[in-house]
């Protein structure tokens, strides 16, 4: 019924399209010269839609309509690349609204003197998954470091990764056995306790190493929840790779989060330009880019991901 519901859904703006089409063309056969200005409008009406909708077929991938979790890392650059990390965290939240999305902070780390250490948030609506698995890789920021006394021009690399959220009944199986559950107090910037109770939650699972933390929710059980979500799409995803490598490039190949390995610059001195090594495509306005206006940038991996793989794009889109 879900896949009933989800086709149904993929269908329907297109049927409506045709519909309107049609419409247009019974008016065209009129031959009122005074509905010219009228079918003028529909039909770029008609073709911006047509646009969004052909987008839309970029998200082949069997995941690509779900929720995602996106995690960030910081990574070389110390105070900066921590303050780096919770730029690209803002940056993302503020994507996520413009879209309509939900966001729920899973866990956040924050740095000695600033930033933070990491960060995992869960964005929820249609094709979450889909946009943001153009985001994963290493990103680089130039800036004059207000870190710096002497204020001089420094770089730091922050390391950004996307799962699918996956249904319970897609996910693999978890043995209980192999999960050492820890819990502890959640913690805010300063090291000052949040609650007196112990409900954040950190989970390994002692067969890959894989650990998980959440401190974001109010109560220990739903801290648990959301962290066995977490671990569910990791466990996924290496079970996937290790089958028939499937879904490959969720994550990624991981990568140290320094030089030579990032996907996109955000340069602010001394000129200011963000620019995707992947695609070539770059932007001069950078504090838009880093107030969430991230769709060019989206749009552009995809599309270079399918005209790259061709008939193969199955293999990039995932």
């Amino acid at each position: 019924m879900q896949r009933l519901s989800d086709l149904r859904d993929e269908l329907e703006p297109w049927v409506a399209l045709e519909h309107r089409v049609a419409d247009a063309l019974e008016l065209a056969a009129l031959g009122d010269e005074s509905l010219i200005e009228e079918l003028r409008h529909e039909a770029e009406e008609v073709e911006n839609r047509l646009e969004k909708l052909e987008f839309r077929l970029l998200f082949s991938g069997p995941y690509d309509r779900n929720d995602a979790f996106l995690a960030i890392h910081a990574g070389a650059g110390g105070t900066d690349a921590q303050d780096f990390a919770e730029m690209l965290l803002r940056m993302y939240l503020r994507w996520a609204e413009s879209h309509g999305y939900k966001t729920d902070l899973v866990d956040r780390l924050y740095g000695e003197e600033a930033g933070i250490k990491r960060a995992t948030v869960a964005v929820s609506g249609p094709y979450a998954y889909g946009y943001l698995r153009a985001e994963r890789g290493v990103h680089r920021l130039v800036r004059l470091s207000p870190f710096d006394a002497a204020h001089r021009r420094h770089t730091s690399f922050t390391l950004v990764e996307v799962w699918p959220d996956l249904p319970e009944a897609a996910s693999v199986h978890i043995n209980p056995d192999d999960l050492k559950i820890e819990t502890f107090r959640s913690s805010s910037a300063g090291g000052q306790h949040m609650q007196k109770n112990e409900t954040a939650v950190r989970i390994t699972h002692l067969p890959t190493g894989i650990i998980v933390t959440c401190q974001n929710e109010r109560s220990q059980a739903q801290n648990r929840e959301t962290a066995l979500r977490v671990l569910r799409a990791r466990l996924m995803e290496m079970e996937e790779e290790k089958r028939q490598r499937e879904l490959a490039e969720i994550k990624g190949k991981h990568v140290e989060a320094a030089w030579g390995h990032q996907i996109r610059s955000y340069v602010l001195h001394p000129y200011q330009m963000v620019k995707d090594h992947r695609t070539g495509y770059e932007a001069g306005n950078t504090q838009a880019v880093l107030d969430g206006e991230l769709d060019a940038f989206m749009e552009a991996y995809l599309k270079s991901a399918l005209w790259e793989g061709g008939n193969g794009a199955w293999t990039n889109n995932r």
